[in-house]
């Protein structure tokens, strides 16, 4: 995989220059709401359901109410409680095809390049994660949301494979790809994230979010207030003192406003 596939963070809010390299917690924001509005997505297509893969296919497939056979699988990690660590898919020594890994080593490889231990390295501990998690769900979780980040990927399924064990997978089919964006649904996914993502910087986390759905993103000069804005609709967030969001207001082009 090269270079060319791996997305690059948006640029800071306040000067830094777009060559600036994230921080693991940065890419943790730049994820959040798109990687939301996918796992919101992937729920709609699938709906219940069982799951299938053979990692030496290698096949991931959904059972139940929708059967479907995704076009690409990518094993990124997995999260155990023995030893209490993540483990990269490039570093399991259990022989998976390239095919399957090749993801995760060119995540591994932007860690390396901006200096970001927990991408770069083969194991990392829970405890060496924001909030030192202890679950292996949190974890993956964590994991995943930053290799979204780097990868520029955004489907993802999680799950236990057994002896407490989460493994994540990044998943791909032609169905999984998002709507043209539209005032509603953006505006459900930011109130869906604000009210439910572990957010560090919301205002990078929402700017990351316009940017990458192919949104117009803007700040204020005083930085108290981003206006999102697609073909038929704009939202604009309000910030206090302390970059806490304090008021949003969605406007579609027919002149109706929603406000949370």
């Amino acid at each position: 995989m090269s270079d060319s596939t791996l997305s690059q963070a948006p640029p800071s809010l306040r000067g830094v220059s777009k060559s600036s390299s994230p921080s693991f917690a940065d890419l943790l924001d730049d994820a959040a709401f798109l990687s939301l509005e996918h796992q919101l997505r992937l729920e709609d297509v699938v709906g219940q359901h069982d799951w299938h893969v053979d990692l030496q296919q290698p096949r991931f497939r959904f059972t139940g109410a929708q059967e479907l056979a995704c076009t690409g699988v990518h094993l990124l990690g997995s999260a155990a409680p023995g030893p209490g660590s993540w483990l990269w898919a490039w570093a399991n020594p259990s022989g998976y095809p390239e095919a399957v890994t090749a993801l995760s080593a060119a995540v591994r490889d932007f860690g390396r390049e901006h200096g970001i231990p927990e991408l770069a390295e083969p194991e990392v501990p829970f405890g060496a994660l924001p909030g030192a998690p202890d679950h292996p769900r949190v974890v993956a979780a964590l994991m995943t949301e930053a290799a979204k980040a780097v990868a520029g990927r955004w489907t993802s399924y999680t799950a236990e494979v057994g002896s407490g064990t989460h493994a994540s997978f990044m998943i791909e089919h032609p169905d999984f790809a998002l709507p043209a964006a539209e005032g509603p649904r953006v505006m459900r996914v930011i109130q869906e994230g604000l009210s439910g993502l572990p957010l560090r910087d919301v205002r990078r986390a929402l700017y990351s979010y316009g940017v990458r759905r192919g949104l117009t993103a803007e700040f204020d000069p005083s930085g108290s207030r981003l206006d999102l804005s697609g073909t038929a609709f704009q939202a604009t967030v309000g910030f206090d003192e302390q970059g806490r969001v304090s008021t949003i207001d969605g406007k579609m082009s027919g002149g109706e406003a929603e406000q949370a």
